[in-house]
Order: C-alpha cells, then sequence, then structure tokens
C-alpha cells in the first residue's frame, strides 16, 4: 500500500489546458473518488498517476517517490478501464493470472492467487469459461481479479461501471467496496455518476474545468457545498435554485422570491446575505416535505403549492412545482401527491437550505457540519 502526493500537476493537449496546477494528497489506504462533468480532467488526472499519460509538469508522488518519469510497469500501480480488455481465446482463470505469466511467477503461486481472487469476487466457478460466456458484471469481476492478483500499491479505477445496467451498477458497487474493506489498498475512482461518488468514496475529489472544486467527505460536500456548481452537481435529484432577494435582517430576515412570497429565514442562523442582496435559494427535494404536524417546527415554512408534475417511484413519489417563477422538485412519502393541479400544504426545511450568491457563485450559508464531522480539506 502507499499514499499518493500530486504537486502543482499540469497538463496540454494543444491549447487545452486540461488539468491546471491541481495539488492532491490521498491518504495510504484512503479510497478516493475523482468525480466532475465530461472534461473536467478526472481521466487524464488518473492516467498520469498510472504513466499513461505523460507530465508537463508538477510532480506524482506514490509512496514518498517521485515517478513521474517511471514507466507504467514500474510503478506497482493496477488499473481497471471501463472496457474489461479480456482475451477472448483465454479462459476466465488465464486472463486473471495473465500478468503473473508474463512476470514469469511459479505455476503454484499463480494458481493461489488466481484462486484467491476469484474466491473474493464469487467467479470461482468460473474459471475455466471464457469472456464470451460471461456477462457483463462477470466480466467485470474479472478485470478487477486480473488487478487484485498483482498485490498493486494502488488501485485504478477508470468509469468501470459505466457499460453496465442499473442493477448490475448497484452490485458491483457494493462489490468494490467490500473488497476494499478486505484488503484496505488505496484506490483511486473515476466516474462521472455522483451516486457512485457519493457510495463508494472515503473522500470525493469533485473537478471542474481541470481544477479541484472541493474534496472532503460525501456528507460534507453534499451538507456544506462551497459553491453552486458543487451544490447543483451532488444530489439526486439535484438541488432546485430559486432567484431571490435578502430582506430584513437580524432575528427579522426573509428571503423574497417574488409576487409576494416571503419566506422566513430561522432565526439565530446567519444567512451571510445583507438586506437587498440578490441571491438563488438552494432547495433539495429531500428537504421539501408535505406538511403533517399542526404547527411547524422553527426554521421550517409551510406553504400551499399546486404540483404540476407527479412521478411515482414506488418508495416515494417526487412532485414539481412552481415557487416563485422557478420549478421546483420535492421528495414526498408514495401516496403524498396523485396528480397534476392537485393543492397540497409543503414543509420547506430552511434549517438545510443554501444560499448562493449568483455573481460569484459562491455559497453564502450552507448547513452547519454535524457534530463530530472533520471538516474539508483544501
Amino acid at each position: 500500500m502507499a499514499d499518493v502526493k500530486i504537486t502543482s500537476l499540469h497538463k496540454h493537449y494543444g491549447e487545452v489546458h486540461a488539468v491546471r496546477g491541481i495539488d492532491l494528497a490521498i491518504r495510504d489506504g484512503e479510497f478516493t473518488v475523482l468525480v466532475g462533468p465530461s472534461g473536467c480532467g478526472k481521466s487524464t488526472l488518473l492516467r498520469m498517476i498510472a504513466g499513461l499519460e505523460s507530465v508537463d509538469s508538477g510532480t506524482i508522488e506514490v509512496g514518498g517517490q517521485v515517478v513521474n518519469d517511471m514507466r507504467p510497469r514500474d510503478r506497482d500501480v493496477a488499473m481497471v478501464f471501463q472496457d474489461y480488455a479480456l482475451y477472448p481465446h483465454m479462459s476466465v482463470a488465464s486472463n486473471i493470472g495473465f500478468g503473473l505469466m508474463a512476470r514469469k511467477l511459479a505455476k503454484p503461486e499463480i494458481e493461489a492467487r488466481v484462486g484467491k481472487a476469484a474466491a473474493m469476487l464469487g467467479i470461482g466457478h468460473l474459471l475455466e469459461r471464457y469472456p464470451r460466456q460471461l456477462s457483463g458484471g462477470q466480466r467485470q469481476r474479472v478485470a478487477i481479479g486480473r488487478a487484485i492478483v498483482r498485490n498493486p500499491r494502488i488501485f485504478l479505477f477508470d468509469e468501470p461501471l459505466s457499460n453496465l445496467d442499473a442493477q448490475l451498477r448497484d452490485e458491483m458497487r457494493g462489490e468494490i467496496k467490500r473488497l476494499h474493506q478486505d484488503i484496505s489498498t488505496t484506490m483511486i475512482y473515476v466516474t462521472h455518476d455522483q451516486v457512485e461518488a457519493m457510495t463508494l468514496a472515503d473522500r470525493i475529489v469533485l473537478l471542474k474545468d481541470g481544477v479541484i472544486e472541493q474534496q472532503g467527505s460525501p456528507l460534507e460536500l453534499f451538507e456544506q457545498p462551497r459553491t453552486r456548481f458543487v451544490a447543483g452537481f451532488l444530489g439526486s435529484p439535484r438541488m432546485s435554485f430559486v432567484p431571490a432577494r435578502m430582506v430584513g435582517g437580524g432575528g427579522a430576515a426573509g428571503v423574497d422570491l417574488g409576487n409576494g412570497i416571503v419566506m422566513p429565514w430561522p432565526q439565530g442562523r446567519s444567512s451571510g446575505a445583507e438586506n437587498g442582496q440578490e441571491i438563488e435559494l438552494g432547495l433539495r427535494p429531500e428537504h421539501i416535505r408535505r406538511a403533517t404536524a399542526a404547527t411547524p417546527a422553527p426554521g421550517i415554512v409551510r406553504r400551499p403549492v399546486q404540483v404540476d408534475l407527479v412521478q411515482p417511484t414506488g418508495s416515494r413519489t417526487y412532485i414539481t412545482f412552481d415557487l416563485g417563477k422557478t420549478p421546483v422538485m420535492a421528495e414526498v412519502a408514495a401516496h403524498d401527491a396523485h396528480q397534476h393541479g392537485e393543492e397540497i400544504p409543503l414543509d420547506f426545511d430552511l434549517n438545510r437550505a443554501v444560499l448562493i450568491d449568483p455573481q460569484s457563485g459562491l455559497v453564502l450559508s450552507s448547513r452547519a457540519p454535524s457534530p463530530g464531522q472533520r471538516t474539508a480539506t483544501s
């Protein structure tokens, strides 16, 4: 196992500045997920760690050793790609053990390592089959097994689940997380799927345009986003942003949404905004519920809304309605809303809302950290 330290890393492709001075320290044994939209530089960063892309400037250290000029095979890292890259003419056992055979390890040791990896991944009964005889999930397990048998210092995953259907993605997420718990090796995982990032990571590194927008634990980024981009990227369905204006101050501050709608801001919670300042109110669907209690709790604002769209999922229902002049989505219980045009009372939890400066994109007020929650690492 090993830690990874990246310092002032840059990468250009012609006039495109793909990675822009990234500084990142990944602890030994940590599961770090690099996430962001297409073109943000996450796969380029991973490939530079693997040695598949050259470094224009800056340094990459693995276990305290600078590896910039080291060949990929000498870095002692194992990479799992989006494409399984299995040899079709080889059995599962031969695919898993191919790298060990290339290193001329003894046959008994190869068989022992292949058997152990296959048992760990639940594919021991498939060792004699060929890739064409396997499902997508089984092929991905073989690709992961090929990495496991090498006992590398670091595992690198480049969107390994993107070719699988939804059910298999769910299963494989659990398998990969269980694998990390069992072997505790440093893992760096690239995805554009924020659900994968939230469920897998010890730490999320969210990139945008070749720089780190924010990093921290999954709940930290979810509950304490520093920018509008972070707030909108994490969460499914995504956060709704409502143009507004801050009015009043002290214990009488409120969020004016227009059309005569003013939501009182929770007393004792700083808004970070001045009276009259233009802002955006960020509301997550799960922080809006159908009203049930006789009296709203402190920081909860109750309003009637007219349902515009109903999207049942079985365990819950997503409804869309207009707040001010902006469509907003709420997550309610399965039978809390039934049809377009229905009017229902909703409770808006402003204790969990965020306020954003629309000019800078910075969050002015986000949820306070939970007791014992560590702060973000910049």
